[in-house]
């Protein structure tokens, strides 16, 4: 029993695992992108509009490949849910509006963009072509319950955990990181040392945005099967919502992922009434409130938000 909770709750918390580490490599140049539910959307729809013209392209569903039924949706993903983070940096990097007004206007229009065309597009095909992202390792099964946690998973569950890790190492190991950082704390400093704030900016956000798209792929090809379903909204706040619950750090993103995607999962696995499971599914935010509550007392530097979070940086008063 606790093995199969365990299964489903990191497979769930996959979503949010992507979702976060790409909203804490934003956040880390000094964005603070509440667009992130609507770019997870936008990732969603590339990879079903991706996924429909692979398969239009075949004579036949027989002629189906792995490569192409993965990569084409992730192609078209990357196109979807980066063209929204190049839209937010040209709003709010280049013009100067409000971070959180962008944010949010690109939310709204990510969800609706997914309610108006998911159910228009043609979707025969999707079920088979969504066990290629479902495959697990073949000896997962002989391994008992240690290989059913660990092993059955898709791909994307481990490309998830590698790709939050590798995005961790850059930001504390490397040159390019540390440079990040230093735009996120004092863009102005950063300006006089000579890096370039605007493009530094760009790079995070669009990267940041084409990770997140990834959450949106996954659910819909890994963890529905190739079904459409409208709440990758919701999930996209609570990725938002893990970014500070993991204090900015991409590799305690995996966990608290994890942590968030047992509490979602554990009332389906227990007998409770509908009521008694909207209240279980609260905890996450609550716990979040608490972390932020206790991050601000204690004060440290390394569990803080970049200085520069959510601020415009004008060039001219520097």
């Amino acid at each position: 029993m606790f093995a199969s909770i365990l299964t489903s709750a990191i497979r769930f918390s996959t979503i949010f695992t992507l979702g976060s580490t790409g909203e804490t490599l934003t956040e880390k140049s000094g964005n603070l992108n509440l667009g992130i539910p609507g770019i997870m959307c936008a990732g969603a729809i590339g990879g079903i509009i991706g996924e429909n013209v692979y398969i239009q392209s075949l004579s036949s569903i027989s002629q189906m490949t792995a490569f192409g039924a993965i990569v084409t949706p992730l192609i078209f993903s990357m196109i979807f849910s980066g063209f929204l983070g190049a839209f937010y940096c040209l709003l709010t990097v280049t013009l100067k509006c409000n971070q959180n007004v962008t944010g949010l206007a690109i939310t709204t229009f990510g969800a609706g963009l997914l309610s108006l065309l998911g159910n228009r597009i043609d979707k025969t095909g999707f079920a088979q072509a969504s066990l290629y992202f479902t495959d697990g390792m073949d000896f997962a099964s002989k391994l008992g319950g240690f290989g059913q946690v660990v092993f059955s998973h898709g791909f994307m569950v481990y490309f998830a955990i590698i790709v939050a890790i590798i995005v961790a190492v850059i930001i504390k190991r490397t040159r390019t990181g540390l440079s990040l950082q230093a735009v996120g704390e004092n863009p102005a400093t950063a300006d006089a040392a000579g890096l370039s704030v605007t493009n530094y900016k760009y790079a995070a956000t669009v990267i940041g945005s084409m990770i997140a798209g990834f959450g949106g792929v996954f659910y819909i090809f890994d963890y529905l099967g190739g079904s459409i379903e409208y709440t990758i909204e919701a999930y996209g706040w609570l990725a938002i919502a893990i970014v500070i619950f993991s204090v900015w750090k991409p590799n305690l993103g995996i966990f608290s992922s994890l942590i968030f995607g047992f509490l979602y999962i554990l009332p389906y696995y227990t007998q409770v009434n509908f009521a008694q499971m909207e209240l279980i599914k609260m905890v996450p935010y609550a716990v979040t409130i608490l972390v932020l509550i206790v991050t601000s007392i204690m004060n440290r530097k390394e569990s803080q938000p970049p200085a520069a979070l959510g601020l415009t940086y004008f060039r001219e008063e520097r």
